[in-house]
């Protein structure tokens, strides 16, 4: 099952909505992990964006619910911007609301993603000896998304591995690889002893810092390339 919603408007158009939600994350006292809330607005941002790009959709509108004060409204923005930029998307609108009666102890945020999708999407797949599986960037949560980012995989990449034709993707979050695995083939269940990877399949990918890629095999050489050192493969034994 993935992390979204579609509504059909009429026969040839949908609505997709994704979210996401962030807490003791920011620059609160009582907050866990430490960043600025644009880090935090950018990260919660992707998660409900990948979800929605992953299931066909194009992002047209964003809504932001900040638990953190009336100071990081602008921060939290900018960072839901950062985001958008980096999908090269254009007219896409942000509103929201602030809790401002009442201070929280912890920084808190949910991002809703609003977007348009056309004809269905695949959204599962059944594995068969012709598919070929890869786990895109790496696993992280926490500090480990900040101190190693250059292991996180970019919006950018995601999207075009997503435009790419004969491709099935699933953002990973936080109940790791093989639990999302189990959500996108339909035809078997997958154990820990049938994967053979270099990435912890069980370790959470926090704001879905990886996704899956299942694409054919003529289709290996591409994606390879485009991926770079962000890929991983996946064999499957059986």
């Amino acid at each position: 099952m993935r992390d979204s919603v579609t509504i059909p408007l009429n026969e040839e158009e949908s609505l997709i909505i994704s979210s996401d939600n962030s807490g003791g994350i920011g620059m609160k006292e009582g907050d866990l992990v430490k960043v600025s809330y644009e880090t935090v607005a950018y990260y919660s941002f992707r998660v409900a964006a990948m979800e929605c790009i992953a299931g066909g959709g194009k992002p047209i509108s964003v809504v932001l619910h900040n638990f953190c004060g009336n100071e990081p409204w602008k921060e939290l923005v900018k960072g839901v911007q950062k985001g958008v930029k980096e999908l090269g998307l254009n007219e896409v609108s942000v509103t929201g609301s602030t809790e401002s009666n009442f201070s929280l102890k912890q920084s808190a945020v949910g991002i809703i993603v609003i977007g348009k999708k056309g004809a269905d999407t695949v959204m599962e797949v059944s594995l068969s000896d012709s598919l070929r599986v890869a786990v895109i960037g790496m696993p992280l949560v926490g500090n480990e998304v900040v101190e190693q980012s250059d292991s996180v995989v970019p919006l950018a990449l995601f999207q075009e591995i997503c435009r790419l034709k004969d491709v099935v993707v699933l953002p990973v979050g936080s109940k790791g690889i093989l639990y999302e695995m189990n959500q996108l083939f339909s035809n078997m269940v997958i154990e820990k002893v049938n994967l053979l990877t270099d990435v912890d399949v069980f370790k959470s990918s926090g704001p879905s810092t990886c996704f899956i890629a299942v694409y054919s095999v003529g289709l290996e050489e591409k994606i390879r390339s485009a991926s770079g050192d962000y890929f991983h493969q996946v064999h499957l034994e059986f």
